[in-house]
């Protein structure tokens, strides 16, 4: 899945650039904030103070709010269990 991940004034953003369905995402965001995501190392999670996903299905951003890096997003992205 090609996604395009990018430093924010608050965070970083990510956008799906291939289908993907919104609820997908937002499973993730639910597997992140309930701890059970492994994608992310601990120190990256403790950084992220919001995550919300916006758009429909085919057009998703992920908005992480924090003081996180694309790279470790990046990282995080390309462990993903959902996404690969």
């Amino acid at each position: 899945m090609q996604k395009n991940v990018s430093k924010t004034q608050n965070g970083v953003k990510i956008n799906f650039l291939e289908s993907v369905a919104k609820q997908n995402i937002a499973s993730m965001v639910q597997n992140c904030t309930t701890g059970g995501c492994e994608c992310m190392s601990d120190d990256t999670k403790a950084k992220i103070k919001d995550m919300q996903a916006e758009g429909s299905n085919g057009n998703v951003e992920l908005l992480l709010e924090g003081d996180i890096s694309v790279e470790e997003i990046q990282i995080a992205l390309e462990k993903s269990k959902m996404l690969n």
